[in-house]
């Protein structure tokens, strides 16, 4: 059987698209799966209380601290720890949840906590009295409450507030502040567009078309924000799904090269090599050894 990296959607059947579940109960129902690379189209919280595990996003070994809080974005390829035990409880949600307006939408592209663009991000919880902890502890008490009129609102309300002092607190911790203006606002709407559209856009000219602005205008804002022109940040998103594939599916190269949107293999053998100096076979097989 084909290995594939294993994709989730969210749990059907329960009241509203947000579920607050321990982690004790996600290695009892997903015990394999969360083992295994696997990715996610939701939002995640992971509120790691005790234990020091380390947890893989995107080929990025997370040492985590206890009492800590990881947010990881849709989408992204993670592994947890199976030979480290640790404790700790996970919200899940949606954009179909959360964004119920154009102002909640541009809230959650523009947080610093899905969009970091230097680091994922990692907050330890302060050790007396933390509000994120009370704000946690609110949400998890409206959950049992029946639905009613009332209740997924009162949930974003307290997620809000919870992603707002979460916010607060990572600026305290080891942050590097980016200045909210046009540039950055442009880069991360880039950056979303290139998310949805890279297998079958990989010309700037259509990004551009999409954001209404000219290739100089782009180039200014990725050039402040990531310090990389609009075709390297393009170049990193198919090599960072490339290698994705490469390394965590059983898929043949020529399938991963029609999954990426090359109709000719040696196109997409001639692409990663030129970035990467390997071929992609080279780079599964030094993956595969470490």
């Amino acid at each position: 059987m084909k290995e594939k990296i294993q994709k989730y959607d969210f749990k059907e059947g329960l009241p509203q698209e947000f579920e607050i579940i321990d982690f004790d109960l996600l290695f009892n129902e997903f015990s394999e799966e969360i083992k295994k690379p696997h990715r996610a189209e939701f939002y995640q919280i992971l509120w790691f209380q005790k234990g020091s595990p380390t947890h893989f996003v995107d080929f990025n070994p997370i040492k985590i601290k206890p009492n800590s809080l990881l947010f990881v974005n849709k989408n992204s390829v993670q592994i947890f720890d199976n030979k480290t035990k640790f404790k700790g409880k996970a919200i899940l949600f949606t954009d179909s949840f959360f964004c119920k307006t154009e102002t909640d939408t541009k809230f959650l592209r523009s947080s610093i906590l899905f969009n970091d663009l230097l680091s994922i991000s990692q907050i330890e919880l302060p050790k007396n009295n933390s509000i994120i902890e009370t704000v946690f502890e609110l949400l998890e008490t409206e959950l049992k409450n029946s639905k009613d009129n009332y209740q997924s609102d009162l949930l974003r309300n307290d997620l809000r507030n919870l992603l707002l002092h979460s916010e607060r607190e990572r600026r305290k911790q080891d942050f590097k502040e980016l200045k909210k203006d046009a540039n950055l606002e442009q880069a991360l709407y880039f950056k979303t567009l290139l998310d949805d559209n890279f297998v079958r856009h990989k010309r700037v000219s259509f990004y551009c078309q999409e954001l209404n602005i000219t290739p100089k205008r782009l180039n200014q804002s990725t050039s402040k924000i990531f310090g990389k022109t609009p075709k390297n940040i393009i170049d990193d998103r198919v090599l960072l799904e490339s290698k994705r594939l490469l390394a965590h599916t059983s898929e043949s190269i020529k399938e991963i090269s029609f999954s990426l949107g090359y109709e000719e293999l040696t196109n997409f053998i001639k692409y990663f090599k030129k970035h990467t100096n390997k071929t992609p076979v080279e780079f599964r097989a030094e993956f595969n050894v470490a």
